[in-house]
């Protein structure tokens, strides 16, 4: 069977033939979760397959094609997702695979140019114009690396090629999946001014909601709105609505953009109301956060946890530390301290988080110490379980309460 069979690839799409002044690429992967699953299951291509908690907790990680046109999309409720189709397959997601293939589709990006914006784990940015006498034009590099991704991965990506961020990006959007779309510079108002209002980065719901009150529905529509008019109604928002409408966007395509922040959540399989549970998942994602953090080399100094209530009210609390750390020990310390100054210690919570945020490089900070004060070691410790784990699996090293904890869920 050939490739074109298996994925139904789809054509290159040109708003016109002029890829010249086009030197930005935006590479989005095609139902990105869903299509690694796939990989291991190609039983299940054709049919409605949803990524997320079988239990019907939790919220959609990604769908196929074939759920989405049962209006099932990303972020959205698994038990709502379920009614909707509930003929799907629900897959648990597979956060390692998932890695380890990002980590392989970067590098083809970085194999043909240096300038590559990651924006999340499955799509980036790319300015190729220093590629061109390499490797030929915009168009002929989008072909390229769509081809390169289906060989290497069997998984399919759509691309935009335009000569801004903003318009590579809705371009990209327009002919997924598995797709190619080239807006050329001279034909970008022609792409641009048909698409509804809510296309333009800044409109959310509630923008939309302003704007289609005064009658503008299409972003022709809010092209021909006076910019002095646009800044009255929307703030100082409205200037940058103004620019996008004409696709004028500056912005260059910034390489090894820093992580803002580390963080990973858990959404219970029942609502949980045992401080002592939630603790030790407190515990569990604090060792995942600072894990994360020693591997990217970085340093944080707020702790941040997010608490959601069984009724889906959230509350965050964070707290600035007097030094930086990617110490797991320090940040379930800051962690329990701010869920017990939450006052949520007898509430049923449904999901609860930890994120570090304010980070910088690790080998930037320096920590000092106070008078009397003597090292924990908890750092050494924690850099030898990593040691451990790297050789031997991720149960290799497991903190004693947590491994207690297990035998208490078993027990039960």
């Amino acid at each position: 069977m050939s490739r074109k069979q298996i994925t139904g690839l789809g054509p290159a799409r040109q708003s016109g033939a002029d890829d010249g002044g086009c030197p930005i690429l935006h590479v989005d992967m095609d139902a990105f979760f869903a299509s690694v699953e796939l990989i291991e299951r190609p039983e299940l291509r054709g049919r409605p397959m949803i990524v997320g908690s079988p239990s019907g907790r939790g919220v959609v990680l990604s769908a196929t094609y074939e759920a989405r046109a049962y209006g099932v999309h990303s972020a959205m409720p698994m038990s709502r997702a379920r009614r909707m189709c509930p003929q799907a397959v629900i897959i648990p997601p597979s956060h390692g695979k998932y890695s380890e293939i990002s980590k392989g589709v970067m590098e083809i990006f970085h194999a043909i140019t240096p300038l590559v914006e990651p924006i999340a784990s499955d799509e980036a940015f790319l300015d190729v114009g220093g590629a061109r006498r390499r490797l030929g034009p915009p168009a002929a590099i989008a072909a390229m690396i769509r081809a390169q991704v289906w060989e290497r991965f069997a998984i399919t990506c759509s691309v935009g090629v335009a000569s801004s961020k903003f318009v590579a990006k809705l371009a990209s959007k327009q002919c997924k999946p598995d797709g190619m779309l080239v807006v050329p510079e001279g034909q970008v108002v022609d792409f641009l001014h048909p698409l509804p209002v809510s296309a333009l980065w800044g409109v959310g719901e509630r923008t939309e909601q302003s704007l289609v009150r005064l009658g503008i529905k299409t972003v022709g529509d809010l092209a021909r709105v006076p910019p002095a008019t646009l800044q009255r109604e929307l703030g100082a928002g409205g200037a940058h609505l103004a620019a996008l409408a004409w696709g004028r966007d500056e912005r260059p395509v910034t390489a090894h953009v820093p992580d803002k922040s580390i963080g990973n959540e858990e959404t219970f399989a029942a609502d949980i109301d045992d401080p002592q549970v939630i603790r030790r998942e407190l515990l569990r994602l604090s060792e995942k956060v600072a894990a994360r953090m020693r591997k990217a080399g970085y340093v944080g100094r707020t702790v941040s946890v997010k608490l959601r209530r069984a009724d889906f009210s959230t509350i965050t609390r964070s707290r600035t530390l007097r030094e930086p750390t990617d110490v797991a020990q320090e940040i379930y310390t800051t962690a329990c301290e701010l869920f017990e100054a939450a006052g949520l210690e007898r509430v049923r919570l449904r999901l609860v988080g930890v994120r570090a945020e304010n980070l910088r490089p690790a080998e930037s900070a320096t920590r000092q110490l106070g008078l009397g004060e003597r090292e924990t070691g908890w750092r050494e410790a924690e850099q030898a379980m990593d040691k451990a784990i790297r050789r031997f699996g991720p149960d290799a090293v497991v903190p004693a309460s947590l491994v207690r904890g297990r035998l208490d869920e078993m027990e039960a």
